[in-house]
């Protein structure tokens, strides 16, 4: 791993997509220093961290959330376009070594992407069942279900000392 650094994003609720408005959303380009075989990379740093439940597919073309659990979501091939927030959100690319985590409550979708493109998601360990709500969801409810999700131990790959600790203030 390079010199690991996070990009906080802060959202603001937006339509019916509450965002989270304590934690920010975070950025982390470039996480390996080797584009090789980042699956494994991703893997054993989320599952060494205590993120688990991990899977590998793409994200969704639909505006979502998790009120239930913080998704971490490593890039392992190809870019894409996601944006983040909601339909007024902020667009941002993501590419193959790239890493987003999302707090609770935060919305992404899928707006295009490289026919290449693949994540893999984890989430903190007791969270690996979480829920998946939309615009359609009724918000107060989820609201109230976002407030008690559990800090994460450590952060997904930088572990006790990583940039969430500090951006999540937990340091």
């Amino acid at each position: 791993m390079q010199n690991l650094q996070a990009k906080p994003l802060h959202l603001k609720p937006n339509k019916n997509i509450p965002n989270n408005t304590i934690l920010p959303l975070l950025l982390y380009q470039q996480v390996f220093s080797s584009s090789e075989n980042l699956e494994s990379q991703f893997k054993k740093a989320f599952e060494g961290n205590g993120w688990s439940g991990t899977w590998v597919n793409g994200v969704f073309n639909y505006h979502h959330y998790h009120s239930t659990a913080h998704e971490a979501l490593g890039v392992l091939a190809g870019s894409a376009t996601i944006m983040l927030g909601g339909p007024d959100g902020e667009e941002v690319t993501l590419k193959a070594g790239d890493l987003a985590v999302l707090p609770a409550g935060t919305g992404h979708c899928c707006k295009s992407a490289s026919p290449d493109f693949k994540v893999m998601g984890a989430y903190p360990k007791g969270q690996e069942n979480y829920d998946i709500c939309t615009v359609d969801d009724d918000v107060e409810e989820k609201k109230q279900n976002i407030a008690q999700v559990a800090l994460p131990a450590a952060d997904p790959v930088g572990g006790k000392a990583g940039p969430l600790m500090k951006l999540w203030g937990q340091q």
